[in-house]
């Protein structure tokens, strides 16, 4: 019935047509035929005949006016321009803006790939929301293609991946995002071949690339071989090591894949000359002095990397470039002789430098330094340097040739005035010292470093003893001092693991203006270790031993003796504080006031042989660290280090990490605290205590 009277409507609406009630009798026409004649259109007898014109439409109808638009406009002030406010559900707005959904991942967990693909994931980086379903659909979309590059770089190529997007039953504007993945199988390198010239030793390019028949093919793999390939042939006298196009043939049927890499290796080559352009610091023969290699040597990558880094580090360079270029003619052993163009851009040669510091028994320092790092060229230096502080003085200049001959030897030379005032003695000194060394920096951390020189002294020292003034004298002292020191620690500034080893001799002379000549040699044997228990916390332990011998202590000038105490010693003592002191009535005692003074005070007087040892537990978090210490040691009159009568400091200090090292501030205490000692100590510096 429903099917007969929707025909009954639709007939209804069609002009001339029947209803159901006056259908016609069978065999009648429904529609007679001069009836549909009559309504078809006229077509004229001569169908050749030309077409009626058509009406001119080229003059416009005039046009309907409207009287409002005669009107002149209204003011603009009349306007209101302020935006309409009505209030939206807070739910309904969000509502409208967002789709939320949750993602599930199938398959890739199967083949330990899920993780990675979550981390790339735009569904998961788009954190469960989106504007509408379409933007949901294109994330899906991406993952997808994702997820099959992911599986094509592991080896998975017969790998089918499908995503969809569905509406969650019953909640409104929720979504599950489906990412589907079948791996199939994974397919294995067969065959593998290098083609192109061999190499000598035959295969290097074969070996480099350490990939093995029926390992997966994982794309990370390859291209890491393949890199392996433009490292290790330069480094094996190949400089100019190109590599063409992979190609990998693959089996369904074995799921095994065949690798072709076609390698040119270039010229065997062996190292020629060295040229330099650019802005120069200094020459090409000053560049020669860099290199650890010989004319005629085999070229290794290795070696050239070190010439760059050696002229990164002299610091007269913006930036540096050293580049093989080829050069047609003939080396050792059919080698081709290969020169290296450097390419120099010298930066600014001069550095202005300041530093202060704080510590108890000295008091504050204030150091500063300029230096023109090639005034002489090349990399001949100058440096003058003063130091302002509450108890000591001074300024200095300094020639220093870095590179001076041969790599890493540098020759200084140092005149220098000072004046110092501390609780052990006063000394007004001149200073001529030269020296030849082997240093690390903070760029160049050496292994082995040692130094050699001379030292010529004149100084003029006193005792300060309260209410008066002892003169020692004038001292000449000719010193020949020597250091050789190991160090395997990870760092200069701020080591976390390793150990360093230092040892110092110094034979002298010592010739008082008012005195005998006296011979003696002084030495110090330094020690420290660091172990990291942990990422964020390191231990670290340091011992000291020094000795002088051949003089009596009270024939050695006060300034020439040994000492502890201090932010680079003994913490928790003022500086040169510990060891055997002189008891000396106070001046300032009086007898009807004995709690307001003591009675007698004791003035340090240095010693022959002084012993030390530190702990220290490092904490860092971020770029602020914490540590805690405890520090030993003692200074005797006697030539030989005992471990009696040690005195011990504790304390805590706060570190603040810079890309120049820690800034350093510790407070400490003396345990077992005696008469004339202060209870808190204070030290401020730069790098950590040892």
């Amino acid at each position: 019935m429903k099917s007969i009277g929707l025909a009954a409507a639709v007939l209804a609406c069609v002009p001339g047509a029947q209803t159901l009630a006056q259908q016609p009798a069978p065999g009648e026409a429904i529609v007679p035929d001069a009836e549909f004649e009559a309504a078809l259109p006229r077509v004229e007898d001569n169908l050749d005949a030309p077409l009626a014109p058509i009406e001119d439409f080229s003059q416009p109808p005039p046009p309907v006016q409207d009287p409002a638009l005669t009107e002149p406009l209204p003011p603009l002030a009349t306007f209101d321009v302020t935006t309409p406010t009505e209030p939206v559900a807070a739910e309904e707005e969000e509502n409208a803006a967002t789709v939320r959904y949750r993602v599930a991942v199938e398959g890739l967990d199967a083949v330990d790939l899920e993780g990675r693909f979550r981390s790339l994931s735009a569904l998961d980086k788009g954190d469960g929301q989106a504007a509408n379903g379409a933007v949901i659909s294109a994330r899906a979309r991406e993952d997808e293609r994702l997820a099959l590059s992911i599986l094509h770089s592991e080896g998975y190529y017969d790998a089918v991946v499908t995503s969809r997007v569905e509406p969650v039953p019953n909640e409104t504007n929720r979504s599950i995002a489906t990412i589907s993945a079948v791996p199939g199988p994974r397919y294995k390198l067969g065959a593998i071949a290098v083609t192109g010239p061999d190499t000598l030793p035959p295969g290097l390019a074969r070996d480099a690339l350490e990939l093995k028949p029926g390992d997966p093919i994982v794309a990370a793999d390859i291209e890491a071989g393949e890199a392996n390939v433009l490292l290790r042939l330069p480094q094996n006298g190949y400089p100019f090591v190109e590599l063409g196009r992979r190609d990998v043939l693959l089996d369904p049927a074995t799921q095994l894949a065949d690798y072709t890499l076609p390698v040119d290796s270039g010229p065997r080559s062996s190292f020629g000359g060295v040229t330099t352009t650019g802005k120069l610091a200094f020459d090409a023969r000053h560049v020669g002095v860099l290199t650890r290699f010989k004319p005629g040597d085999l070229y290794d990558s290795r070696k050239v990397d070190d010439l760059r880094e050696a002229m990164v580090a002299t610091g007269l360079f913006s930036s540096v470039a050293v580049e093989p270029v080829r050069t047609g003619q003939p080396g050792p052993d059919g080698t081709e002789r290969v020169d290296l163009r450097v390419v120099q851009q010298a930066g600014p040669p001069r550095t202005l430098a300041a530093q202060a510091g704080f510590a108890t028994g000295q008091g504050f320092t204030l150091r500063g330094s300029w230096t023109h790092r090639n005034l002489f060229p090349p990399e001949g230096g100058l440096i003058v340097s003063g130091v302002a502080g509450t108890q000591e003085q001074g300024a200095s200049v300094t020639f220093r040739r870095n590179n001076a001959g041969r790599r890493d030897r540098t020759v200084s030379l140092t005149l220098n005035a000072s004046h110092q005032d501390y609780e052990a003695y006063e000394a007004f000194t001149a200073q001529l010292a030269g020296r030849i060394s082997r240093e690390s920096t903070p760029i160049w951390q050496k292994r082995w470093t040692w130094n050699y020189g001379f030292e010529l002294i004149t100084t003029d020292e006193r005792r300060k003893l309260p209410g008066r003034t002892l003169g020692d004298g004038t001292y000449f002292i000719g010193a020949l001092p020597a250091q050789l020191g190991y160090d395997r620690s990870n760092n200069l500034l701020d080591p976390t693991k390793g150990f360093r080893l230092t040892g110092r001799i110094s034979p002298e002379i010592s010739q008082r203006a008012k005195g005998s000549m006296e011979q003696y040699v002084r030495t110090l044997i330094d020690g420290s270790a660091y172990y990291p228990a942990g990422d964020s916390f390191v231990l670290a332990g340091r011992v000291r031993f020094g000795s002088i011998v051949g003089a009596p202590r009270d024939e050695i000038a006060p300034s020439r003796r040994l000492y502890a105490g201090g932010g680079g010693s003994v913490r928790g003592f003022g500086f040169q504080e510990l060891g055997p002191r002189q008891v000396v009535p106070n001046p300032d005692f009086d007898p009807t006031e004995p709690d307001k003074e003591p009675e007698t005070l004791s003035v340090p007087l240095g010693g022959r042989s002084v012993n030390e040892f530190a702990i220290e537990g490092r904490y860092r978090f971020g770029n602020y660290g914490v540590v805690a210490f405890l520090d030993a040691g003692q200074v005797y009159e006697g030539s030989t280090p005992k471990l009696s009568d040690l005195r011990f400091g504790a304390g805590i200090g706060g570190r603040l990490y810079t890309n120049f090292g820690p800034l350093r501030v510790d407070v400490a205490t003396p345990l077992g605290r005696r008469r004339g000692e202060s209870w808190i100590t204070l030290y401020v510096s730069i790098g950590q205590a040892f």
